[in-house]
């Protein structure tokens, strides 16, 4: 045996320190037990709330046991990333109608590649230090529940809008693990939780997603419809959405703790292509080439092309009736995509009652 695995709390220390100079604000180390969590997934599954991410129950057991997704796994490190780049004025910015609002996570460079690259690094540093141990790393890619994870790690609660919150940092950060068979020191899971009676970010939801305090009904989530649905957004929905094209932040826009969100130091992160202040009907203009140009190593390539037209003719049709906005509408009118058509032709007829519409008197 190692000296280092003699002296496994100075091990789980280093791991931390390492952690932070890769760049992770946080670094906690859990066990692999999730029988709560693994519960409350269950009753959220059998009420159909998944909508059609199937994947979130097709992996049996797997996902609240990190020891049967990956056996002779002890310990998982929990690991947080900041990402908010700076103030992108996102308040602002979805009090214009005509601008496309898209989810500040997803404004710079996909993070999946750059996260998991920092913790497979932490994972050879480890190696170094102690020689061949198992390993695992995971950033959004398996059936992992990270947030209980991140809980049990000491990095946050759960809020009542189902997101990791952490008195210090808000919410605005990634989180991934790093499973291991190492038997690391636990750190103190965290007990309690700080949204007490606030019910801002159930109030604030556009589409009132949330059944309650700390459930989702993902089938009404703008980030489930607008990324995950790959068919027609729900009629009834769609003027809920305003000018939401990828992704929401509103129940973290309106959360107190995010007032202690600090700005993220990874250039990557920053806003590309001046999506952080575009317009819907500029951007509903752009052919697949340039799509694909400007989205290239993006979170946005997830929604694919038909679904980002399809998103903004939504976001078009609850804009104002502009010049730029029906040009726009009527040069995808007769667009190949019968997905893309159909919202539209909804976008034209928001329209035209609008201007149908007796002007009320003031």
């Amino acid at each position: 045996m190692s000296a280092s695995l003699t002296d496994l709390p100075a091990l789980a220390q280093s791991i931390k320190d390492w952690g932070r100079e890769l760049g992770f604000a946080h670094v906690g180390i859990a066990g692999v037990d999730l029988a709560e969590h693994e519960k409350h997934l269950e009753r959220w599954l059998a009420a159909g709330y998944h909508g059609e991410m199937d994947y979130m129950g097709a992996h049996g057991s797997k996902r609240s046991h990190p020891d049967e997704l990956v056996p002779g796994t002890l310990r998982v490190v929990s690991l947080r990333m900041d990402y908010l780049p700076g103030d992108t004025q996102m308040a602002q910015l979805l009090a214009q109608p005509e601008k496309a609002y898209i989810s500040r996570y997803a404004l710079g460079r996909d993070y999946h590649k750059l996260v998991r690259k920092r913790v497979q690094h932490l994972a050879e540093r480890i190696q170094k230090e102690i020689g061949p141990f198992g390993f695992r790393a995971f950033v959004d890619s398996a059936p992992v529940l990270e947030k209980a994870i991140a809980e049990q790690a000491g990095l946050g609660w759960i809020g009542k809008n189902t997101l990791l919150l952490n008195r210090k940092a808000g919410s605005y950060f990634f989180l991934s693990e790093l499973f291991v068979d190492l038997p690391l020191p636990v750190d103190e899971a965290q007990a309690t939780e700080h949204c007490g009676r606030c019910s801002a970010c159930l109030d604030i939801c556009p589409t009132q997603a949330f059944v309650g305090p700390y459930v989702l009904d993902a089938r009404r989530c703008i980030s489930y419809l607008t990324i995950e649905l790959k068919n027609a957004i729900p009629v009834e929905l769609r003027s809920m959405i305003g000018n939401r094209v990828f992704g929401c932040d509103d129940c973290q826009i309106v959360c107190p703790w995010n007032r202690f969100a600090k700005p993220t130091a990874e250039a990557d992160f920053k806003p590309r292509h001046g999506l952080d202040n575009a317009g819907l009907a500029e951007l509903f203009l752009w052919d697949e080439e340039r799509f694909l140009a400007s989205t290239e190593g993006s979170p946005l390539r997830r929604a694919g092309y038909e679904r980002w037209l399809r998103n903004l003719a939504v976001g078009l049709g609850n804009a104002p009736s502009t010049i730029p906005v029906l040009e726009a509408l009527e040069a995808r009118r007769e667009y190949p995509s019968a997905l893309v058509r159909e919202h539209v032709e909804w976008a034209l007829q928001q329209h035209a009652l609008r201007s149908a519409a007796p002007a009320s008197r003031g």
